[in-house]
């Protein structure tokens, strides 16, 4: 029997250069959309108007040197008429580069909204697994670096990178054509040698570039993780701790910063090089051919300015080159999260949950992780509706992985899971998902208002409603008595609430979503008594006439319940109410027994703290 994590979702291979630009072809010729592909069309034609002119310029510029050389007499009239001309045709490549570009802008930005939602929405669709193992720093400078990728990648790659290369096919058709093979020859060997040792230098230095990208994003990791736990990091006094963390990954990222720009100095100069010794010979050989009476003045301008006009964009091929390869790996490390198999999917024809009544039914449910560890194993329950069943046990006994179960952030390895009696697994997650609502232990709040983060559980629903969620969750006069109400901005994770506050905002927000079956997950196990049991009634408010399951370990918060189910090693070894489980003088009785006793010891302490600090009283007044 293979384990789940065996099974878990990989990428599904390796990805490369050409299968990364595959991927982005959709973005950039979409389907069904109209619009986008008339810009693309217009701007192709607008970049072919602009390169064509662009080439005919120094022809222009050739034919008045030659005019103005060749007959003083017509200096005012024909010279005057082709540098109109060749000022026009300037101006004309330009503003059709502009058009160009203004009207591929919307194509561009089509491209990285879709691609960045697409990756956003479908990670929100990966498993829990997933998210248990990511770095959201990381995580989120893949998608930012990505979506970057391809703004760069469409701008340059297609506007300038194979544009260039057209436009050096035509000069040396042009060299060819106006002078000799040579020229033709000697032009495309210099450009050739240039972009060879350009890509070849580049290559070798890109692996200085990807040392700095993972150091940038396990730096920018490391800072996230460490403000977010901010309070742990003061717990402990750990801050040079924290910061000789951090200043390690920036060390790695300087070491890899300075050796990548010791290599761009040499890749300069072999550009230099090249460049210098290519235009020296075609200006020799076009001297000679003026020389000799076989080329013009004019002729000799024209070499130098296409020479000129093709090595200025060629400057930038390094830079262009290094970015397309980088853009394509940040492309390929947003697209890889893309391919990432969800895991947990619907079935293709896989109908709505209709809900009857809300029951709840564990079948001989089994689930691991790894084949040799069962986290439960064959547990069997029902929930009827309306009724209130409590999970208890120790700790690790498999309680809170019921409720991701049910969730179905994991799906089940043996037995089955229904809900008025449809598996979980035949119907969408969506409408399953719709049906539950859970107030976590650990109740993690937006960084926003406490409007939004009631109105989390129903978007749409109105101020009203909001205020009616919080009064049955009993937070409302709190909310209220604060300077700012429902705006008050509750900070990261809500560490500026209070666990109790929180707590009621989770069930406030449970409530306005209004689901049919609730899972209470040791909704109050972090909680002072008092607290807890404020908490507890308004639980109990929330599940009337609803299906509630209770995870819970203190086993004084569920003696109410329906029923109790007692797990051991995720097997369920007794069932019952409180009162018959205390009858059976087993695992429950046992648990029962321990954690009263933990009471009264709790108790006996805080009389003699009590009596201490009354006799100290005295004391301290005389």
């Amino acid at each position: 029997m293979r384990s789940l994590a065996a099974d878990a979702p990989k990428n599904k291979g390796p990805r490369n250069d050409l299968r990364t630009l595959k991927t982005l072809m959709p973005y950039l010729w979409p389907k069904n959309a109209l619009e986008m592909r008339t810009r693309v069309i217009i701007a192709v034609l607008f970049l072919s108007l602009a390169k064509g002119i662009n080439v005919g310029v120094p022809v222009l510029y050739k034919m008045a040197v030659d005019a103005i050389s060749d007959n003083a007499a017509s200096i005012v009239i024909v010279p005057v008429g082709i540098l109109v001309a060749y000022g026009l045709a300037r101006v004309m490549a330009l503003a059709f580069g502009e058009f160009r570009d203004a009207i591929f802008a919307k194509v561009a930005q089509r491209a990285i909204r879709e691609a960045g939602l697409k990756t956003f929405r479908h990670l929100h669709k990966l498993a829990l697994r997933f998210h248990l193992d990511r770095q959201t720093g990381g995580l989120s400078r893949a998608v930012e670096r990505g979506t970057k990728g391809i703004d760069f990648l469409l701008n340059f790659m297609l506007f300038n990178v194979l544009p260039t290369l057209l436009e050096i096919l035509l000069v040396c058709a042009i060299m060819w054509g106006l002078f000799n093979f040579w020229f033709a020859l000697v032009t495309f060997i210099t450009v050739s040698t240039y972009i060879y040792w350009t890509v070849a230098v580049t290559d070798w230095r890109l692996k200085y570039r990807r040392t700095m990208n993972k150091m940038d994003g396990e730096a920018n990791t490391k800072a996230i993780d460490s403000l977010l736990n901010y309070e742990t990091v003061k717990y402990f006094g750990n801050e040079e701790h924290e910061s000789r963390r951090f200043d390690q990954a920036l060390r790695s990222y300087e070491t890899a910063a300075v050796k990548s720009k010791v290599s761009l100095s040499l890749l300069n100069v072999g550009q230099g090089a090249v460049i210098s010794a290519g235009m020296t010979i075609l200006m020799i050989m076009a001297g000679f051919g003026v020389q000799d009476g076989t080329m013009t003045l004019g002729d000799f301008v024209l070499v130098n300015s296409y020479l000129i006009q093709l090595f200025l964009p060629l400057n930038f091929l390094g830079f262009v080159y290094r970015e397309i390869k980088q853009s394509l790996t940040d492309m390929d490390e947003m697209f890889g999260l893309l391919e990432r198999e969800t895991e947990i999917d619907d079935k293709s024809d896989a109908p709505e949950l209709s809900i009857t009544g809300g029951e709840v039914i564990f079948e001989n449910v089994s689930f691991y992780y790894e084949a040799k560890r069962l986290i439960l194993n064959d547990v069997s329950l029902a929930v009827k509706p309306g009724q209130t069943v409590a999970i208890v046990g120790p700790s690790g006994a498999g309680k809170s992985t019921i409720s991701r179960l049910l969730y179905r952030f994991y799906d089940v390895t043996g037995g089955r899971i229904l809900i008025d009696g449809q598996d979980i697994r035949d119907v969408t997650q969506d409408s399953v998902r719709s049906a539950i609502g859970i107030v976590p232990q650990d109740t993690v709040l937006f960084n926003d208002t406490i409007y939004y983060n009631i109105a989390y559980g129903r978007p749409t629903a109105s101020p009203s409603e909001i205020e009616d969620a919080a009064r049955l969750a009993s937070i409302h006069d709190f909310v209220s008595d604060l300077p700012e109400g429902y705006n008050t901005r509750v900070g990261e994770r809500g560490l500026k609430l209070s666990g109790g506050e929180k707590q009621r905002v989770a069930i406030a927000r449970t409530i306005l979503k209004g689901p049919e079956i609730l899972i209470f997950d040791e909704a109050t196990s972090a909680l002072d008594t008092h607290t807890e049991k404020e908490i507890q009634r308004s639980l109990r408010d929330v599940a009337e006439e609803r299906t509630a399951l209770v995870i819970a370990h203190r086993l004084s918060t569920v003696i109410d319940a329906d029923k109790i189910i007692v797990l051991e090693n995720g097997s369920v070894v007794e069932r019952g109410t409180h009162a018959e489980l205390l009858a059976q003088k087993g695992t429950y009785e046992a648990m029962w027994a321990r954690q009263q006793e933990a009471e009264k010891a709790k108790e006996i302490l805080a009389r003699n703290l009590d009596k201490a600090e009354q006799v100290s009283k005295p004391e301290a007044a005389e």
